[in-house]
């Protein structure tokens, strides 16, 4: 069984949804206090063991590609100035792992981003985690999928129990009549069902770890609504196939393509920080004692 070593991750979309904030930056590069909500999702894979990460870009990116790149005169005038922490942290970025960028010359889709990735991906199995979700890091998130493919040999599905009422929002995975578990065997998919026609309420919720056989059934698609391409249609052929397992992740998930969870997310993330959580937080109770 092949090693998980690398991890795709598409950040082409626009990001419509926080103008106009992500008029001239990407969407990927809003912070969480100080840090780029890319740069978490990053480290996420490599604290999983993921050493090469492809970045699925398209117009308008370029600061996704600074961000992880060596920024000379930054470090030179940081280093001038006996900055020493702060150019440990500018230095430590780019020593997270090995980048690649994949250039998505149209919008077609999740399923189409992926498809990019497969000449930089190669004969390997890989992992995929979508930008706009990013976990606690005190839990693991792709390393509960990595353990159940390493368990399976199989394509798994992170997934996520959700309300009945937010059910049209994903993806639903079919569970067996048993229960769940660890991971389990999926027969099938539902995107966006109605909530009378789920299959259950376990959400595939942004975390995936896929056979390359995933490209084959990419290629074969037929373009769906708006042309797009979609990832659930291949990951449906593998389902039925016998090749696709879901996985619980137990990490507390923040949307941050959601401007409410975008916020819950900071607030989190701030009352994490030794150094922010006592004054963040008197801040907070003052603010609701002050209605």
């Amino acid at each position: 069984m092949k090693k998980i070593r690398k991890a795709v991750i598409p950040v082409a979309g626009l990001g419509t949804r926080f103008l106009p904030a992500t008029k001239a930056q990407p969407k990927e590069m809003l912070p969480l206090v100080d840090k780029p909500v890319i740069q978490h999702v990053v480290e996420e894979a490599i604290h999983a063991g993921i050493e090469n990460i492809v970045l699925i870009t398209g117009r308008g990116k370029q600061a996704i590609e600074n961000h992880f790149d060596v920024a000379f005169e930054l470090e030179e005038a940081l280093d001038r100035r006996g900055r020493t922490e702060e150019l440990k942290l500018v230095q430590g970025i780019t020593h997270l792992g090995q980048f690649s960028y994949v250039r998505q010359g149209e919008p077609l889709g999740l399923g189409h981003a992926v498809l990019c990735a497969r000449h930089a991906v190669g004969d390997e199995p890989f992992a995929l985690l979508l930008g706009d979700d990013v976990f606690d890091e005190n839990d693991p998130a792709l390393g509960a999928l990595i353990a159940a493919y390493e368990a399976t040999g199989k394509s798994v599905v992170g997934v996520q129990e959700v309300p009945e009422s937010h059910v049209s929002r994903y993806g639903i995975v079919s569970i067996p009549a048993s229960g769940g578990g660890p991971w389990w065997e999926v027969d099938h998919i539902v995107e966006k069902p109605r909530p009378e026609n789920a299959p259950s309420r376990w959400a595939v919720v942004g975390r995936y770890v896929v056979l390359p056989e995933v490209f084959e059934h990419l290629a074969s698609l037929k373009p769906g609504v708006g042309g797009e391409y979609q990832l659930t249609d291949a990951l449906m052929v593998m389902a039925e196939a016998g090749r696709l397992v879901a996985a619980p992740i137990p990490a507390r998930r923040f949307d941050t393509g959601d401007k409410l969870d975008y916020l819950k997310a900071n607030v989190e993330f701030a009352l994490k920080r030794d150094d922010l959580r006592e004054p963040f937080l008197d801040y907070l109770k003052d603010l609701v004692t002050r209605g």
